[in-house]
Order: structure tokens, then C-alpha cells, then sequence
């Protein structure tokens, strides 16, 4: 008798556990894709910084070559308000002139098409 009156106090409990489980589950996978989605957008910008201020860098190319390269690299994989803020300099290291590239973009915190933070990134190269 008293276990029939356990089951009638549990009864309903695994659809709750579920539930509960479910959700917390879904939070982590959605966290996690978000962050992997956030790493890969700083990753391409970074390079994308990198590759323009080594194109610039060299011989016969200017800031400006190296500002266009940038902002095709990261024109060809993220939307084009990702490569808007765009600025080339050179910047002195020792005895060595280095070309600089920085990029400002959206940062997504909820997906790409959601609110976004901002993210500052550098890329330079020894001008030859």
C-alpha cells in the first residue's frame, strides 16, 4: 500500500525532470556555439588584419593596397559591415618601420544578426 502511494506522489516528476534537463542542456549547446561563433569572427578579422598589413608591407604597395586587401578578406567571409572601420598607419619598432592595420567590428553576442559589442583587432608587418 505504501508503495502505490509513492507512485501517485511522483507521478508527473519525469516530465518535469525532463524539461528541466532540457533546457539547461539547450542553454549549454547555444553557449558554447555562441562562443565558437565569436571565436571564429575575431580569428578571420585577426588574419584578415595580419594578411593586409604583410600586402602593404611590401615593396610597391601602400597603406591603402593593404586597407583594400583587408577589407576583401573579411568582405569574402563575414557581412560587409564587419570591414567598414578600417585604418592603416606606420608605426616605428626600434629601428624598424612597421605597417599596421586595425579593424573595429560588430562582436556578435547573439549571433551574427543580433546585439553586438565591439571587437579591436591589429595586424603589422615589417615594411620592406
Amino acid at each position: 500500500m505504501s508503495s502505490e502511494g509513492d507512485r501517485r506522489t511522483e507521478r508527473g516528476s519525469a516530465i518535469v525532470d525532463f524539461l528541466l534537463v532540457s533546457l539547461l542542456v539547450t542553454v549549454l549547446v547555444l553557449g558554447v556555439i555562441q562562443l565558437a561563433l565569436t571565436l571564429h569572427v575575431r580569428t578571420i578579422l585577426i588574419d584578415s588584419a595580419a594578411e593586409g598589413a604583410r600586402y602593404g608591407a611590401l615593396e610597391g604597395n601602400g597603406l591603402a593596397a593593404g586597407e583594400r586587401r583587408a577589407a576583401e578578406l573579411i568582405s569574402s567571409t563575414l557581412p560587409d559591415a564587419y570591414a567598414r572601420d578600417l585604418s592603416a598607419g606606420y608605426v616605428s619598432y626600434g629601428a624598424m618601420t612597421l605597417v599596421e592595420i586595425r579593424v573595429s567590428a560588430p562582436m556578435p553576442v547573439l549571433g551574427l544578426l543580433g546585439p553586438s559589442g565591439v571587437i579591436a583587432v591589429t595586424g603589422r608587418a615589417v615594411q620592406e
